[in-house]
């Protein structure tokens, strides 16, 4: 049975935090993040744990699958606690943030474990999340701690 590829639009808050929940325990590495200033799109290419998939039944396997991650509009982006020259490192993805400012515009924060962050600051909300190729097994399954 050939799997189909998520494809996600997101216009509203609501869409994102569907796109945030989709993306949890997703790894990146930082040279597969771009800031197209010029044309105003900000890219993550991430490694995304397949949650809807393992949540279908008790024997399936693990896997992942890449995936792009597409923030259009995008004034400005930001980043706390990111060495831009360790491009090299792997970010562990938690979630998307939004929060509509006075000025109308819409800051979004891509939440990373280890107090990481980077902050988008976009006209509108237009995220796109597509999934490129086909899946593969992973060993592990992400493991939260019980607060």
């Amino acid at each position: 049975m050939k799997v189909k590829n998520l494809k996600l639009i997101a216009k509203t808050d609501e869409d994102l935090r569907v796109i945030s929940a989709h993306l949890q325990d997703s790894i990146v590495k930082t040279s597969d993040i771009a800031n197209l200033k010029k044309n105003r799109i900000f890219l993550m290419q991430l490694n995304r744990f397949m949650w809807e998939d393992v949540e279908k039944g008790v024997f399936r396997k693990n896997k992942r699958i890449r995936t792009v991650l597409k923030f259009e509009n995008v004034i400005k982006v930001t980043s706390k606690n990111i060495n831009q020259k360790k491009n090299d490192r792997f970010l562990d993805f938690l979630a998307i943030e939004t929060l509509k400012m006075p000025d109308k515009n819409y800051e979004m924060n891509l939440i990373f474990s280890g107090d990481i962050i980077i902050k988008l600051l976009a006209e509108a909300i237009e995220v796109t999340l597509d999934d490129q190729g086909s899946p593969w097994e992973s060993k592990n399954r992400p493991k939260h701690e019980d607060l």
